[in-house]
């Protein structure tokens, strides 16, 4: 059943405005939605719905420029405003309480999750309602336990959407695309043909404003807890029957479940935390991450996270994964680099060190590419060729698919209760180790590739978190 209406918690803040309005203008554009659908927006903030609709409209003029004026004004004019207290039963019944079902969407800060989840399980919700849940789901394993308890306790677990909108994004579908509708790469997707796998989101972007979240989260759990593993989930899994909601979660729960577990030696070999100190990005000075606006430095808030996992299956021993997310770095990066090992043998008789290839997903800009090695202008002469295409841009952003999965009922691209805890069962030795101050935290200046590489280890060239290995010096 199609769902009409949406209600979104937290409707006054920078996700709704950033990224929901612009989704369901173009979910208008597209046609997936018409005269017949209501957003109801609720926050503290003490306004009218005249005074919300201006805000839309202003946000929609500057996140959603490209979408077709009358699909921002159809959207507007279908927008009302409530002021409610999230917390309280009484104050979140009169906004969702109506006949039909309603798609109740918490773009809060995941602290405010039990105490929401609590309150609309007192204040009921219709029948066939829905619930949308931001990243992170939960603030650690025990707390995504508690979570999935109270959320089981107010609907049946197929109406509970925990988005990430990386799921929706083209690109990283892609990736399961090319491995499995192009018989050349699935036969060798394994440790025999492949050493490593970066998963990286660098950014040139700093804090930006967002003090008020990313002190308390980090880039550990900003990032690497959720984002790059549903990348890690979708590069490493077996493939599945069909992508339906359950053969899909199901091979995704059997790579989360797969990851070792790593003790405190394994973190401090593993792992790297750092934040950036001041520096340049993109022309402009960027004041050090302890200087910004809102932030307590006695937090030790990392704004880089570098993690590599290792998977203990059939297919995958013997590969490493490399998770790696940085702020206020000097370029952008943004892509999974499938790193294949080198050839055995090259019948050239020349010392050049040939590279192996590396087929990389793009992921914003959109491009898929692959470096091959060829015979270069002179005789037994190699060289590297760099074989790239751009993607057609998607028919919808990506919070505009993750919004029509929730009207429309399915749940094939959201996170299952069983996945949201298996992440974090993934990562808590890596948080708990952080927290005990068994890894440096080290400093990097903004507009740099980052800290420094450490020193390989004996007779191990391209030894762990080696920066010649995570950042190759390719445009």
């Amino acid at each position: 059943m199609t769902i009409q209406r949406l209600v979104v918690f937290g409707g006054t803040g920078d996700l709704t405005g950033r990224y929901l309005l612009p989704a369901l203008a173009a979910l208008r554009e597209a046609g997936h939605i018409d005269d017949r659908f209501s957003l109801t927006g609720a926050s503290r903030e003490d306004w009218d719905g005249a005074r919300y609709r201006e805000w839309a409209s202003a946000q929609l003029d500057r996140h959603g420029a490209d979408i077709p004026t009358d699909a921002r004004r159809a959207v507007v004019a279908s927008t009302d405003y409530r002021r409610a207290d999230v917390t309280d039963p009484a104050e979140v019944g009169t906004v969702v309480a109506g006949d039909d079902p309603v798609a109740v969407y918490l773009a809060l800060p995941p602290s405010l999750f039990p105490a929401t989840v609590t309150a609309l399980h007192e204040a009921g919700l219709p029948p066939s309602s829905r619930i949308v849940l931001e990243k992170p789901f939960g603030e650690d394993l025990a707390g995504a336990q508690e979570l999935n308890r109270l959320l089981a306790d107010l609907l049946p677990e197929r109406a509970v959407f925990r988005v990430d909108h990386f799921l929706a994004m083209t690109t990283v579908q892609n990736v399961l695309g090319s491995r499995l509708a192009n018989r050349v790469l699935e036969p060798i997707w394994n440790s025999t043909h492949i050493a490593e796998v970066d998963i990286v989101w660098d950014e040139t972007l700093a804090l930006e404003g967002r003090a008020g979240y990313y002190d308390h989260v980090g880039a550990l759990k900003d990032m690497v807890q959720n984002h790059l593993l549903q990348l890690l989930c979708l590069v490493a899994m077996e493939p599945p029957l069909t992508l339906g909601e359950r053969d899909l979660r199901d091979r995704k729960v059997d790579v989360l479940r797969s990851v070792r577990c790593m003790t405190d030696d394994d973190v401090r070999r593993r792992t790297r935390r750092a934040r950036y100190s001041a520096g340049r990005c993109n022309g402009h000075e960027v004041p050090a991450y302890t200087e910004e606006d809102g932030v307590d430095a006695r937090r030790r808030t990392e704004t880089f996270a570098e993690v590599e996992l290792e998977l203990d299956n059939w297919r995958w021993a013997g590969t490493r994964f490399r998770l790696r997310s940085g702020k206020a770095l000097g370029r952008n990066r943004k892509e999974v680099a499938v790193r294949f090992r080198r050839v055995p043998h090259l019948p050239f008789g020349q010392d050049a060190d040939v590279q192996p290839n590396v087929l990389r997903f793009g992921l914003e800009p959109e491009s898929l590419s692959l470096d091959v090695t060829v015979t270069g202008s002179r005789t037994e002469t190699l060289t590297q060729l760099s074989l790239t295409a751009g993607m057609d841009p998607a028919d919808l952003p990506a919070y505009g698919r993750l919004l029509l999965d929730v009207l429309n009922g399915d749940p094939a691209l959201s996170i299952r209760s069983d996945e949201a805890e298996e992440a974090w069962r993934v990562l808590e030795p890596v948080v708990s180790a952080w927290e005990r101050e068994l890894v440096p935290l080290e400093e990097y200046s903004a507009g740099s590739e980052g800290p420094p590489p450490r020193p390989a280890a004996p007779g191990r060239r391209d030894d762990l978190l080696h920066r010649d290995a995570v950042l190759p010096t390719d445009s």
